[in-house]
């Protein structure tokens, strides 16, 4: 537990922390620089706080030595795997995300109370950005100008990650209003709007990644929770009707998400399917995977270096065509395969077996009546199941918007299962 000996470490080490935590969503909006150098900030004071207590409690447990031993691999590999200095600077600054994680946690266990104003905050940029990307959708361009052209993108423009952010905040968001405002029924017909709102609009953006994991979240909801499967399952078939009426109004976005799919995949041309086969959601996306496979096959223990597929993609006994090459290979499990192979391939089997393994444990409890994981932790964990579920385009693994996305989602549940079992 923290402890101040003045009101001047209690505002550096406490108040400055949980300000930058809290402002974290909107910092997401502006690009990556903010929410990173807050997620450093947030660690490094912590560290800091340490170190002057001379109390290193909270890196003593077996799922910091885990990441400690998956960052010295990460250097390790780096340093005499295809030497790349920006490979070096991404592995070794990898230790923030645990810093950060460990931090969170320490200030949720000395005052939790903060966890309605990041709650609060979340909301106002899901407002905003529903607000604003409903207005560029229907208007052709948002409040600031920004047009939208064959995408609704709000206050992102050409990043188009709209539908991204929505959908990896949004197990957070739905967890933390079932968790601050279940005694607040009054307050819910606004939520379940946004929520309905929201996954619309992740539609509207056009971002098929997302599109699949906001449904792959729900049903996970749906699936495994106590309490909450009527409310997900009425806010997941009212966002259905919702984009069924606006596909027929306007079909644009039906046809990027849907149509479009089923075509780059071959799956409605027969004479194209005869010809070149049935691709993997597109020609592109089918080529870097078999790039990044071909690169696994030839260096199976270390991999090519951390984010070097870039650099090895045009070698000639990795190319499959001109579409080959992209800055990494677009599918979580094959760039860790081909990036840090199959050492680095262990650690994610780990992560995988121990969360499969908690899962089957809850949900034998659950055909009970019992339960292991209350359905605050089962949202948290619909955000995590995104970025575990194998067959789906994603981001990089070492892209830091992405990690700081998905590493917002362990503090909270880190520690709501310190308070179960406490």
């Amino acid at each position: 537990m923290m402890n101040f000996n003045s009101t001047k470490e209690k505002i550096l080490f406490y108040k400055f922390p949980v300000i930058l935590f809290c402002f974290i969503p909107f910092f997401l909006i502006t690009g990556p620089f903010l929410s990173d150098l807050s997620v450093s900030l947030i660690g490094l004071l912590y560290f800091i706080y340490c170190i002057k207590k001379k109390n290193f409690s909270y890196f003593k447990n077996k799922y910091f030595y885990c990441f400690l031993i998956f960052w010295i691999y990460l250097i390790f590999n780096s340093l005499i795997n295809n030497f790349y200095i920006d490979s070096l600077k991404i592995s070794f600054f990898y230790f923030r995300y645990a810093f950060f994680v460990i931090a969170v946690v320490a200030l949720l266990d000395f005052n939790d109370s903060f966890i309605k104003y990041f709650f609060y905050c979340i909301f106002l940029c899901f407002v905003f950005l529903i607000l604003d990307g409903f207005y560029q959708y229907f208007v052709g361009e948002n409040i600031l100008g920004w047009k939208s052209y064959d995408r609704v993108s709000s206050f992102f423009g050409d990043e188009k990650i709209l539908g991204s952010y929505l959908s990896r905040l949004w197990p957070i968001f739905f967890g933390l209003s079932i968790f601050i405002f279940q005694k607040r029924k009054k307050l819910f017909p606004l939520f379940i709007l946004i929520f309905i709102l929201s996954e619309a609009l992740i539609f509207l953006s056009g971002d098929r990644t997302a599109f699949f994991n906001i449904n792959l979240s729900a049903i996970f909801v749906i699936l495994f929770s106590n309490k909450l499967l009527k409310l997900r399952l009425f806010t997941f078939l009212s966002s259905i009707a919702l984009l069924v009426i606006i596909s027929l109004i306007n079909p644009t976005a039906k046809q990027r998400v849907i149509d479009q799919t089923f075509d780059q995949m071959n799956l409605l041309d027969q004479e194209k399917k005869d010809k070149e086969g049935l691709y993997i959601f597109s020609k592109e996306h089918t080529h870097h995977y078999i790039t990044a496979y071909r690169m696994y096959l030839d260096n199976k223990i270390l991999g090519v270096g951390v984010k070097n597929f870039r650099k090895f993609c045009s070698d000639e006994k990795y190319i499959e065509s001109q579409l080959s090459c992209a800055s990494h290979p677009h599918n979580t499990y094959l760039q860790i395969l081909s990036e840090i192979g199959s050492v680095g391939f262990l650690f994610l089997t780990i992560i995988i077996f121990y969360f499969i393994k908690n899962i089957i444990r809850h949900f034998k409890l659950r055909l009970k009546g019992n339960y292991y994981f209350n359905d605050f932790e089962i949202c948290i964990l619909s955000g995590i199941v995104i970025y575990l579920w194998p067959i789906i385009p994603t981001g990089s693994v070492f892209n830091n918007w992405l990690n700081i996305m998905m590493i917002l989602n362990l503090p909270f549940l880190i520690w709501s299962r310190k308070s179960v079992n406490t």
